[in-house]
């Protein structure tokens, strides 16, 4: 039986509220997520260990393209959606449209927040409004835009 996990973000923060009056330590990480790496599976795994429920905000594809450039995403925002809900650990996935989500993170007031080790701790967005930021070791050897070099160098 499938479960979805993506939610707007009004959905989103109902169940967030009912999971805080619960005592539940609510985690947050965030990416594009294109082309889905052991990389990703090891900082969601990690994120995960960090609290009771993990939210993964994941770049919608208009802000991927103003991040990444207009060849990117390589997987349209659906599919990635669909993959991220595949994930055992991710219990939540909101799409978001902006550079950053901010806007979310602040509406949603994470217990912590937890981003790559290649982050700075004053680069984090939403480091001001949650109450604990970890910064998770990188599994060396795996970007996304490293993998879609390798692909392009070997065609």
């Amino acid at each position: 039986m499938k479960t979805k996990k993506v939610y707007s973000l009004k959905a989103l923060l109902k169940l967030i509220d009912s999971f805080k009056a619960q005592k539940k330590k609510i985690v947050f990480t965030n990416g594009c997520f294109d082309i889905l790496h052991p990389g990703h599976l090891s900082l969601l795994r990690q994120a995960k260990s960090k609290g009771d429920v993990l939210v993964v905000g994941m770049n919608s594809d208009s802000s991927v393209r103003k991040i990444k450039g207009s060849s990117r995403p390589i997987f349209n925002q659906n599919h990635r959606s669909q993959i991220l809900e595949a994930i055992e650990v991710v219990d939540y996935v909101l799409i978001f449209n902006g550079d950053t989500p901010y806007r979310e993170i602040a509406k949603l007031k994470p217990d912590v927040l937890a981003k790559g080790g290649d982050w700075a701790k004053n680069e984090i967005v939403g480091a001001d409004i949650a109450k604990k930021v970890i910064r998770i070791k990188l599994k060396p050897g795996y970007s996304t835009t490293g993998i879609i070099k390798k692909i392009k160098s070997r065609a």
